[in-house]
């Protein structure tokens, strides 16, 4: 396992590269750009070289990207859905160019279109984009289901993944918070919500982790992210999904809303529990 947090790389990779270092991560999540906003940063080959350099040096995992929150592929307006396109095939190349090989996207929200509309619309944004022999894969991340979202069940993002040409470039990203949310029992039972992922979408599908605790009930619909230990998954529960086996050698990132001296401390934990497991 690689465990990480997400970092902002607004001073540069290298300077992401060199935190992670500073909290014991070997993996990182950051954003490809503005989360709110259309603009991305250019990018600069020295800074990628050094950041490529670091990482090889201290035994980094796979790096994650994660999409602006702007992307919507499953927007009613052709305007909005055109923009999450565009963006998307911009970032796959930008991601490339850094040696990040996987890209994180929420699969979008259907606004009131209906649950199948989003989903073609889903698929169809990702036909027009997906090349066979690109280098980055997306990960579809699994939702709470709030609202219109499209992705709070396995079988929605099985349906997304069954209509692509290419799915063979297409993963899952899941997270413990939204899985909570989205009525998956990760506190009592995560070898079953794993099976279940396993009979509906296929665990060979899961390449990166989110790793959250929960300020909301299990089945609330609703994505609010704790600290681990303080939410109502757990620290003892949480654990126990580090140590399933089909969570070795996937890069896993903190997404709880504290700083950098709180990742180091879960960071920590979350060494300490996965040896003493023996994983």
């Amino acid at each position: 396992m690689y465990f990480g947090a997400h970092l902002s790389i607004s001073k540069g990779f290298a300077s992401a590269v060199r935190e992670a270092i500073s909290i014991e991560a070997r993996t990182f999540q950051f954003f490809t750009r503005n989360p709110r906003g259309g603009q991305a940063k250019a990018l600069k080959q020295e800074d990628l070289d050094q950041a490529i350099e670091l990482r090889e040096a201290h035994q980094f995992g796979p790096i994650v990207a994660h999409a602006p929150y702007t992307i919507n592929m499953a927007a009613p307006k052709e305007e909005t859905w055109n923009f999450a396109r565009q963006t998307l095939a911009a970032d796959i190349e930008r991601m490339r160019q850094a040696k990040i090989p996987y890209i994180v996207v929420h699969p979008g929200s259907h606004v009131g279109q209906g649950l199948e509309v989003g989903i073609e619309k889903i698929a169809k944004a990702l036909n027009d984009i997906l090349k066979p022999d690109q280098e980055v894969m997306i990960l579809l991340e699994g939702m709470a289901g709030a609202g219109s979202e499209v992705g709070g069940r396995f079988e929605e993002l099985a349906a997304i993944i069954e209509r692509l040409d290419v799915p063979e470039v297409v993963g899952v990203c899941l997270d413990t918070c939204h899985l909570f949310g989205a009525g998956y029992d990760v506190q009592e039972n995560f070898q079953g919500v794993l099976q279940e992922f396993d009979d509906v979408v296929g665990v060979e599908r899961l390449k990166a982790m989110h790793f959250n605790d929960s300020l909301q009930p299990l089945g609330s619909r609703k994505d609010r992210h704790a600290m681990i230990g303080q939410g109502l998954i757990g620290a003892e529960a949480l654990a126990k999904v580090l140590q399933a086996p089909a969570l070795r050698n996937l890069p896993i990132n903190l997404e709880t809303p504290g700083e950098i001296d709180d990742y180091r401390r879960e960071i920590a934990w979350m060494k300490e529990v996965t040896a003493e497991a023996k994983i």
